[in-house]
């Protein structure tokens, strides 16, 4: 079952694939998902395989899907053919109907590729995403590591990953979210590429604010 906040349905579908439902029907990150109910609106982080995956998107993407995407995407959603497209930068606001967004950078600090190379650089452009649906507030933090950036942003939900590698590992992901503040925080990435699901169970623990650790599910 989904989790439901104040009358908002939130589904992890793997990774950091979200569909989040009230009124609207919105996917973050599609991938490996199988399929789904059409979308209105789709976010993506950034351009690497497991977040932008235009096999994925064919599945939920319409005529009438607004798709906003950090501007590393443009490169493969120019081959979607359908929809329309919002390219936004961090520290952006962008609204699609009532549905509010802001970006957030999301980069990292301390995971390296090889020496002095992070696998995602600052100037690479990768977002986080507040978005604000039926008076919620949800923060998915996009692959990144703990940055000054998320300080204060007191969603009422936070997206976060757990899983080390490329992103923040569980005890980083702890830190981040007593800075970060929400009423809720559910751990993400990991599952699929790296990470397994006792990587959420010691984000909790570390935590100790509220968490929610979902199933993964089919839409």
């Amino acid at each position: 079952m989904p989790y439901t906040y104040r009358g908002v349905e939130i589904t992890w579908l793997g990774h950091d694939s979200f569909l989040i439902k009230k009124e609207k029907t919105i996917y973050i990150d599609p991938y490996q998902i199988g399929g789904g109910p059409p979308a209105d609106i789709v976010l993506i982080t950034h351009d690497h395989f497991d977040h932008l995956s235009l096999e994925d998107l064919r599945k939920i993407v319409t005529d009438k899907t607004v798709t906003v995407a950090a501007r590393n995407c443009e490169h493969e959603l120019r081959k979607l053919g359908r929809g329309s497209v919002k390219y936004v930068s961090p520290g952006e606001t962008a609204a699609v109907g009532d549905v509010a967004i802001k970006t957030v950078p999301a980069y990292n600090v301390n995971k390296f590729r090889e020496p002095g190379k992070v696998f995602h650089p600052r100037e690479y452009g990768g977002v986080g995403y507040l978005l604000t649906v039926g008076g919620v507030t949800i923060y998915h933090a996009g692959d990144t590591d703990h940055i000054p950036e998320m300080a204060g942003l007191q969603p009422d939900i936070a997206l976060l990953p757990v899983s080390g590698t490329y992103v923040m590992t569980a005890a980083e992901a702890a830190e981040a979210a007593k800075a970060i503040k929400p009423k809720i925080a559910i751990p993400m990435h990991y599952g699929a590429i790296v990470g397994t699901e006792k990587d959420a169970e010691e984000f909790k623990r570390l935590y100790g604010g509220e968490t929610v650790i979902l199933k993964k599910e089919k839409p």
